[in-house]
């Protein structure tokens, strides 16, 4: 074929044109139905029983979205296509933001194996270390007294453990009330007046303008390995709960039976509310999926397991959705299960 000036030409457009539409990167985050992964090579206790079945953790997969991709998230059900702003906080990079949920992550991690070990009857300590800040909100009274690191040990006089030590003190208190802190900084005790003040985005809140973040040092006899690679954030909660139950008493849960579901789990064995469940749902659907436990949110409308029987139903799924509140919910239900 002679190659005329206007073959080049055309060459040169064609291939811009398909790197445009595979590479550039839009100002836009596509989130769709991830994987439902078996959780047996991903948690490990040491010499725990194995299962006939599986517990699987379900995710969400995302990405930021080309042209292409752009379009497909367009024509197909169960993608959404959001804003970068909306799923990354600003002055936050994605880099940031995924070290920040595999943080996240270990602590789910932490919280199910408290959970499972306490229920299972297992040696477990947890020695707590105080609450550290993570973060301070500008312009709240915290700012300029308080640090990113700085490790809460008291307020008022009274030991803090845990965050929720103090969150639940100051919710006793009003605006305007003055709260001592007592804090480690630098291996140096120091203590401060802090005055609350009333949070003008949450009704009936008072605060001082910080995030927090429990410091503990859970041992367990046996030991427990995790491999979860790059998967973060905090909704496999109740599966790795269940998981490592599982692995730590002789009955079989799974009973033969391929398990999943969502939903974070506190150290009280509490669930909470998740985002994404209907991808996760029709990614528990492509794995065949027997059971899926979706968090009830004790009855709220619009709770992930209404979201979750009616993405069930638009798919024609004959996965069973079973609500739940708590661990408990689920390992009753599992055990009862024949």
């Amino acid at each position: 074929m002679k190659v005329t000036k206007r073959n080049i030409i055309f060459f040169i457009i064609t291939v811009a044109l398909v790197y445009f539409l595979g590479a550039y990167q839009l100002p836009y985050y596509i989130q769709k139905p991830g994987g439902a992964n078996p959780l047996n090579p991903i948690v490990e206790v040491v010499d725990g029983y194995d299962s006939e079945g599986d517990m699987h953790l379900v995710t969400v997969s995302g990405l930021q979205a080309t042209p292409i991709q752009y379009l497909f998230a367009k024509m197909f059900s169960y993608q959404d296509i959001l804003p970068m702003s909306e799923v990354f906080p600003e002055g936050i990079s994605q880099d940031d933001y995924m070290h920040a949920q595999l943080q996240v992550m270990e602590s789910s991690q932490e919280a199910a194996t408290v959970v499972a070990y306490e229920a299972a009857g297992e040696n477990i300590t947890i020695d707590y270390d105080g609450v550290y800040v993570v973060s301070v909100v500008e312009g709240m009274p915290a700012e300029g007294i308080l640090e990113t690191g700085d490790r809460i040990i008291g307020i008022d006089g009274n030991e803090i453990k845990d965050a929720a030590d103090l969150t639940d003190y100051v919710d006793t208190k009003q605006a305007e009330d003055t709260i001592t802190i007592e804090f480690v900084r630098n291996d140096q005790t120091m203590r401060e007046a802090i005055m609350l003040e009333e949070f003008s985005d949450i009704d009936n809140k008072v605060g001082i303008g910080i995030s927090l973040v429990t410091d503990r040092n859970v041992t367990v006899d046996p030991e427990i390995q995790f491999s979860s690679g790059n998967i973060g954030g905090p909704s496999a909660g109740l599966m790795f709960s269940l998981e490592i139950y599982d692995q730590l008493t002789e009955e079989d849960l799974t009973k033969g039976k391929e398990i999943a579901g969502t939903g974070e789990v506190d150290y009280e064995g509490n669930v909470r509310r998740i985002g994404g469940i209907d991808k996760k749902i029709v990614a528990a659907e492509r794995e065949g999926i027997d059971i899926f436990f979706a968090p009830y949110e004790n009855g709220a409308e619009n709770s992930n397991y209404q979201l979750a029987v009616k993405t069930a139903e638009e798919i024609g799924t004959d996965m069973e959705i079973v609500p739940v509140d708590t661990f408990e919910d689920a390992l009753n239900y599992l055990q009862q299960t024949q």
